[in-house]
């Protein structure tokens, strides 16, 4: 079982990732760990740390595919969460290895993120990873990024959880999707 978690960065994938590592006691890896780990390991890697998710998620995608296919093929779990975990990068795998990965994908709505800016996304951002500089996305641009990152979603028919109101009670509608399709995984 692969479970890949995508959102748009503040959004929780860390948390969940953490959470479900300590249910499923699967191995996880972070992306962001990957990317840094690529650039000051690796002399012209391709990128920088400060290119658009577009480009980072091009140069670390053939790696988490083949991590993920080794995964898969010697029956092994992991957990790989990151915003460079782009939706239209699920359509490159063959029906062999997708039908044995979750695919997680959430957001925030509009209203959401303007009702719980700095009371909910801003200060909890540092709940798993510190992050030792101010959040210099405003309300409207971190709006800008969600909404562009669910049509992406929609576009590539991939599955999108969106978060309106509560995140707490909500987020458990993931998790719940999580353990289904664990469940009909086991069963394959």
């Amino acid at each position: 079982m692969v479970i890949l978690i995508s959102a748009v960065s503040s959004t929780g994938k860390t948390l969940m990732a953490q959470k479900l590592l300590e249910k499923y006691h699967i191995s996880y890896l972070s992306m962001d760990h990957l990317k840094m780990g690529l650039y000051r390991g690796v002399e012209n890697c391709g990128f920088t740390p400060l290119d658009s998710t577009e480009v980072i998620g091009d140069k670390l995608w053939p790696i988490v595919k083949g991590i993920m296919m080794t995964s898969i093929e010697n029956k092994q779990g992991i957990i790989i969460e990151g915003c460079y975990i782009l939706p239209h990068y699920l359509q490159d795998l063959g029906s062999n290895y997708s039908k044995k990965i979750i695919p997680v994908f959430f957001g925030f709505s509009p209203n959401y993120i303007q009702e719980n800016f700095e009371t909910r996304i801003v200060k909890h951002r540092n709940a798993i990873e510190s992050r030792n500089w101010p959040e210099e996305r405003t309300i409207k641009e971190l709006i800008k990024e969600h909404k562009e990152f669910k049509a992406q979603c929609l576009q590539a028919g991939v599955r999108y959880f969106e978060i309106e109101k509560d995140y707490d009670k909500e987020i458990l509608k993931v998790y719940d999707y999580i353990e289904a399709e664990k469940q009909r995984i086991d069963l394959i």
